[in-house]
């Protein structure tokens, strides 16, 4: 939706506030997930989300449409993940680890619970993974980003983004059949 005003011209006559709103509105949960692979840590991800935000708000004028909106705001959400790893609290405070459940609507309550089962193995295996592995299954997968638009978000190259996500590919394979996890599942 905001691309599209913008791409009529029509995102410049709105307040800055109506924006921001769009932007918010748009991309929030995702910024909210995207933080949270990087934090492992739910209020944590929210707080970093916010600050995302204001920090939109603050640059909205200056934003120069170089990338999309989506890009920009990731890219805001991985500096601020990488600012806070670099923080005193992250180095000498412990993250608890805690994975939210994503839900699936089947029809028996054995298939619901195999499938809730399943991707919460999955989703603590693509957490337990090095940060650099981590951050490009989570752009690829599910947050369905091109490699083009990784290589612009992370700044690397393609072939750097290519084989990151095929070394990320082996070790959660190599995770997941240590795990003895049922190959259907994959």
């Amino acid at each position: 939706m905001f691309e599209e005003l913008n791409k009529n011209g029509e995102a410049n006559e709105l307040s800055k506030e109506q924006r921001l709103e769009l932007l918010m509105n748009q991309f929030g949960r995702d910024v909210v997930r995207l933080a949270f692979t990087y934090t492992k840590e739910k209020q944590l991800a929210e707080d970093i989300a916010q600050e995302v935000f204001i920090r939109c708000y603050q640059n909205l004028d200056v934003f120069r449409h170089e990338s999309s909106y989506k890009t920009w705001v990731f890219r805001i959400t991985i500096n601020l993940c990488r600012d806070y790893f670099r923080s005193w609290n992250y180095k000498h405070i412990t993250i608890s680890d805690i994975f939210n459940k994503l839900s699936f609507t089947n029809r028996t309550p054995e298939t619901e619970y195999m499938n809730l089962e399943k991707n919460r193995v999955i989703g603590e295996k693509v957490l337990a993974l090095p940060l650099k592995y981590r951050e490009v299954i989570i752009l690829y997968y599910y947050e369905e980003m091109s490699y083009n638009q990784i290589s612009k978000l992370l700044n690397m190259s393609q072939q750097t983004i290519k084989s990151r996500l095929h070394r990320a590919r082996l070790k959660l394979q190599k995770s997941l059949e240590k795990g003895e996890l049922d190959e259907s599942y994959i």
